[in-house]
């Protein structure tokens, strides 16, 4: 086993401490200068990206108003060639319209019902962060001897 040699003296151990102590805060203070950067980088392409994303769902929901009034069209003079009445043609394609329309309010009233970050609202909640609308009243309501 080879001889560890003379140990270094206090003062050449604080310094070294000391240089490993400025690197390492060095190195903390650039890896967070390049997430930041990373961040404000991948911020702007999610600001592009939305903008581009509503341009064009905007265009797809103009041609796809236009594309169903086109079959809805065709369909009522199917149902006209096959002997229906206008009444009952319009009636059809009507109710048909209506039904997909309550199919895609429940379903939106679903889905945003999810976005409500229920779970995390209790979370913060508990922690005292984040108090829910109109809980400062049922406290008072409590009394002072309900439990928190």
């Amino acid at each position: 086993m080879p001889d560890p040699g003379p140990a270094p003296d206090l003062a050449d151990s604080l310094r070294q401490v000391a240089d490993a102590g400025r690197e390492a805060f060095s190195a903390s203070r650039d890896t967070g200068r390049a997430l930041r950067r990373l961040v404000s980088a991948d911020l702007a392409l999610a600001r592009s990206a939305l903008g581009r994303g509503l341009a064009w769902t905007g265009v797809a929901v103009v041609f796809g108003a236009s594309s169903w009034l086109l079959l809805t069209g065709a369909l009522i003079a199917f149902l006209q060639r096959l002997g229906w009445s206008w009444l009952q043609s319009l009636s059809l394609v009507a109710f048909v319209s209506v039904a997909v329309t309550a199919l895609a309010i429940w379903r939106v009233m679903y889905y945003f019902d999810h976005a409500g970050l229920h779970a995390t609202r209790r979370q913060l909640t508990r922690l005292g962060w984040f108090d829910e609308p109109g809980q400062d009243a049922a406290e008072d309501d409590a009394g002072p001897e309900a439990p928190r």
